[in-house]
């Protein structure tokens, strides 16, 4: 059993910073992705960034050049500087952890951007 907790959600006015993490817990396996997805009110839920035990990382395009994911492999931590966030940043941010094919997912932590 994998477990994910989620931790640094929160309101945070537009331009400002927020750094969200994610401990991986339970059997993983040490070849894996983390990734960060989101859900915004309305909206289907979708892929924010994710970075791969060997190192690479993926960013949609609206958080390039804002965001950065890292991890920390002992620790199967996973972390998500969110800098110079907008309103449109909202919503329910999600960590996944994808290993040998199975898909898990953290409770989601609430970030929200006032204008």
């Amino acid at each position: 059993q994998v477990q994910l907790v989620e931790s640094g959600g929160g309101l945070v006015q537009a331009g400002g910073s927020l750094r969200l993490s994610c401990a991986a817990s339970g059997s993983i396996f040490s070849d894996n992705a983390m990734g960060w997805y989101r859900q915004a009110p309305g909206k289907q839920r979708e892929l924010v960034a994710v970075v791969v035990s060997g190192g690479p990382t993926t960013y949609a395009d609206s958080v390039k050049g804002r965001f950065t994911i890292s991890r920390d492999n002992a620790k199967n931590t996973e972390y998500l500087q969110m800098n110079s966030l907008k309103p449109e940043d909202t919503g329910v941010y999600y960590c996944n952890l994808l290993d040998m094919g199975r898909n898990h997912w953290g409770q989601g932590t609430q970030v929200t951007v006032s204008s």
